[in-house]
């Protein structure tokens, strides 16, 4: 017994030795980013042609492992194991900043929600039309049979939802590789041909096609809502002194592996069109598996192409549904409590329910782009949670103190303020 103790002190008093639990939650971490939004980036990142994309090659790896890491060390700061990230938000700076944090936090994962409610049913309708030779169906009764049936799947409880989704993570990210290696044939220089810094996709200079990417970027490797539990665990198993050292060793390798598969498939896309198909999938507000899909008169693509394209979407639905759902609840019982009331929790349910249904089925039906809405809405918010917020608490807090003065520090925020002003963009247009 003696021997075993000493074995689990000497385990937990090295951070940097590599346990099994530590690959458990590198491939939590991927699955967690790897989602829809991957779909999207090739499209952003490479309309640009050469340079945009080399740049994008060049970033993925700093944002994403530099942006996760401040937000896992604010999490971290907490004097309590158990805190999440709203909890921090609560202790550090008061009720009020816990209350808007929630609010804002709801709307950067509703508005990717309404993203998913659209691009499920452009897949849906492409599917039907291109790979079945069938007529178009009307929008409105395609989105409307869609939702419903997220929503079932939705209704049928939390628990259930993590196994479809464990279910679907990882064949999903078999279908990425084997798509990328599969697309290596049709790989041509279209986009090598435009490597002027004047001259990129849709009359767009450099500057302005990387402002646009930056929103995709980050929310297509996006993996925050885990980082609370992987603080969390990390405080329980090695303390508050060693844990930082472990969630950035986890963090490290996890994120390594996201950014090699997605730039791998991102650049076996971007091969295999050209910057003006790639302005062309962009206007069809398509998903770029669809879009090579209907392309390629390949039928290993035409078939396996959307049918990728609609477990991502459907993945990322039901995953995102999950904190959107628990953040509008908070947000309803909040205010029902400051008027002294105390709604039932079916009544909040069943609210919460018509509410999703009719407002992501009118987004479904009305197509607003897609990319838009990464572009102006939902990726600068995303980078205001990831990116601005553990920058201005390590500027801000005693106990980050010995974070501060470091060129990333500086590196984040700038990236930050970048994507988060791509949404005076989007409103201005």
């Amino acid at each position: 017994m003696k021997n075993i103790a000493t074995l689990e002190e000497n385990e937990i008093s090295n951070p940097q030795k590599w346990h099994g639990e530590d690959i458990v939650w590198v491939l939590g971490l991927f699955g967690t980013a790897i989602g829809a939004g991957v779909l999207f980036l090739p499209i952003n990142a490479g309309i640009g042609g050469f340079w945009p994309l080399l740049i994008v090659f060049a970033l993925a790896f700093p944002i994403t492992y530099l942006a996760h890491r401040g937000l896992a060390r604010f999490i971290y700061s907490s004097s309590t194991p158990e805190s999440t990230i709203t909890d921090v938000i609560g202790e550090h700076f008061g009720a009020l900043a816990g209350k808007t944090f929630t609010v804002i936090y709801f709307f950067a994962i509703y508005t990717i929600l309404i993203m998913y409610a659209v691009a499920i049913t452009n897949t849906a309708q492409s599917f039907i039309t291109h790979q079945l030779g069938m007529k178009e169906p009307p929008r409105a009764l395609v989105a409307i049979a869609l939702i419903i049936g997220l929503m079932f799947i939705v209704r049928l409880g939390q628990q259930f939802i993590m196994r479809v989704m464990s279910t679907l993570v990882y064949p999903f990210i078999i279908s990425l590789i084997f798509m990328a290696l599969f697309l290596i044939p049709q790989w041509n220089g279209a986009i090598l041909e435009t490597t002027t810094l004047s001259h990129v996709g849709e009359g767009h200079g450099i500057l302005m096609t990387l402002w646009m990417t930056f929103p995709v970027l980050v929310m297509s490797f996006n993996h925050y809502p885990i980082i609370s539990p992987l603080v969390v665990r990390q405080k329980q198993r090695y303390g508050l002194k060693t844990a930082d050292k472990k969630c950035e060793q986890i963090q490290r390798y996890g994120i390594v592996l996201m950014v090699v598969v997605v730039l791998f498939f991102v650049l076996s896309c971007v091969l295999s069109l050209s910057p003006q198909q790639l302005a062309e999938a962009k206007a069809q507000n398509l998903s770029i598996l669809s879009y090579l899909a209907n392309h390629f008169d390949t039928p290993i693509i035409a078939w396996l192409s959307p049918i990728i394209a609609f477990v991502a979407i459907t993945k990322s639905f039901l995953g995102h549904y999950i904190g959107a759902y628990e953040s509008l609840r908070d947000m309803i019982v909040e205010a029902a409590r400051s008027k002294g009331k105390k709604p039932g929790i079916r009544l909040v349910d069943s609210m919460i329910f018509i509410f999703m249904v009719a407002t992501c089925w009118f987004a479904a039906w009305r197509n607003p782009s897609i990319l838009g809405i990464i572009e102006s809405i939902s990726g600068p918010t995303g980078a205001a949670i990831l990116l601005l917020l553990p920058m201005y608490a390590i500027h801000k807090l005693p106990v980050l103190a010995p974070y501060r003065g470091k060129i990333s520090n500086v590196f984040v925020t700038v990236i930050g303020l970048i994507t988060v002003s791509a949404i005076f963009y989007g409103m201005a247009k």
